[in-house]
């Protein structure tokens, strides 16, 4: 009996910028206009681009936390770290396994449930995919992954296959993108599946399927300082993309791609090479640069193709979404703090009030957005933007508009007082740092 209930596909990228792919603005290294993602472009023309999807945060463990749960990460202890370390330390800190996720959730609404590449929420055996909702697991727990060596940025082993260390030759970002194929292939239309696909790419080091031999010779060094181009770095989302063009050609064949959604993102804004026009900022930063990510949706069961979006939304209204697309209910205890964009697939228009807010202990950053408005502040220092106007946020309107500064000020502090504090002893970025990049002009 064919289950009427959509398939579900969570696609999430590491470090993309904004302008990374063809249909967000990607040129190549000659200024050219160049095929970097084909696949996600056609997705893009067969669904909806969103022009303004932000992630929950600026960095990758804290949005993880936002798209597991459907809630602000700040609820969490762990989504503190900016982000959790790769070394596995002396703190245990992840998400707690009797927390309910959207993996959980729609599991025990009789979908099939997979995760295929990064975690990146805890290490076992405390934490773990399969203790928070996932049947099946493949990948790696770390923040990053040598796409040669499968170990972490400490060059220990972090290659998995459930609870088991697996050992296999090959490209990272082809390997995830085979096995999310082959769970693909698996299923039938009797019973919905729901599948997170999050590839390291294009996160550091800077590795082509080419470069195994570059692979080799960093080695143990942890980071890749010395290393890449825009050329390399394209070829890596390219990839990417390639992979994705895999899963959704298996589920043309499949006969399951018009009842399923599928969304591509980001988990934060670029770093040293990608993209991020028309935004100033990167990773780490609450500038548009660092939390405007590219946004891509298709379900063609449901949303009409060649449509755009406007509609300002956040990271865990994708977990809203699913669970509303999956007719389940959230957990009476842990109420969603997303919300569903199913309204924005029958009118593209559609666009509720409410603020999307942020804060990082980082820089003592705070952010704001209530419609074109944005609130920000770094380090003390208070900016007032029209990111429609102004999408670079050069012209600090604080002067002009002191009653509107006042107005979301207040908002902010009023959104922050309703969440825990951030925790004193949680670490400030040890993974990212800008000791080798220009700081970012305010």
């Amino acid at each position: 009996m064919t289950d009427s209930r959509p398939n579900l596909i969570f696609i999430l990228a590491d470090d993309i910028g904004y302008a990374d792919l063809g249909c967000t603005g990607a040129r190549d290294a000659h200024s050219n206009a160049t095929d970097v993602s084909p696949r996600l472009d056609a997705m893009a023309r067969e669904g909806m681009r969103f022009t303004r999807g932000y992630s929950n945060s600026a960095v990758c463990s804290p949005t993880r936390f936002a798209l597991a749960t459907g809630r602000w990460q700040y609820r969490l202890r762990g989504a503190a770290e900016e982000p959790i370390a790769s070394v596995h330390g002396d703190k245990v800190l992840g998400l707690p396994p009797d927390h309910p996720t959207v993996a959980s959730l729609l599991k025990e609404a009789g979908y099939a449930t997979a995760l295929v590449g990064k975690w990146h929420l805890g290490y076992p055996p405390h934490f773990g995919p399969r203790l928070s909702g996932y049947e099946e697991f493949y990948g790696f727990h770390a923040g990053g992954n040598d796409y040669f060596a499968h170990c972490d940025p400490r060059g220990r082993p972090d290659f998995w296959v459930n609870e088991e260390p697996h050992q296999e030759d090959g490209y990272l970002t082809d390997l995830l993108s085979q096995r999310a194929v082959d769970f693909v292939e698996r299923q039938s239309a009797d019973k919905p599946f729901f599948l997170s696909l999050h590839y390291s790419a294009p996160h550091w080091p800077w590795l082509t399927r080419e470069d195994r031999e570059e692979a080799q010779r960093i080695a143990g060094i942890g980071k890749h300082t010395d290393g890449g181009s825009i050329e390399t770095y394209q070829r890596m989302i390219h990839h990417m993309d390639e992979g994705i063009g895999w899963v959704l050609d298996a589920l043309e064949k499949k006969g399951l791609s018009e009842n399923t959604l599928i969304v591509f993102t980001s988990d934060n804004g670029g770093e040293r090479f990608s993209n991020n026009w028309p935004f100033v900022g990167q990773k780490m930063d609450l500038l548009e640069g660092g939390i405007r990510v590219p946004l891509l949706a298709r379900w063609p069961a449901r949303m009409a193709a060649h449509t755009v979006s406007h509609t300002p939304s956040l990271t865990m209204d994708w977990s809203a979404t699913f669970l509303a697309a999956a007719g389940v209910a959230a957990h009476a205890d842990y109420p969603l703090d997303g919300i569903s964009l199913l309204p924005v697939m029958e009118d593209a228009s559609w666009s509720p009030e409410r603020d999307l807010a942020w804060r990082m202990k980082h820089r003592e950053q705070r952010a704001l957005v209530r419609g074109d408005w944005k609130y920000l502040q770094v380090e003390g220092i208070e900016y007032l933007f029209n990111v429609s106007a102004d999408p670079r946020e050069r012209a600090n309107l604080r002067e002009r508009e002191p009653q509107k500064l006042a107005e979301l000020r207040q908002a902010w502090q009023d959104w922050n007082a309703a969440l825990p504090a951030i925790p004193e002893e949680a670490k400030v970025s040890l993974v990212f740092t800008r000791n080798e990049l220009p700081q970012a002009s305010y």
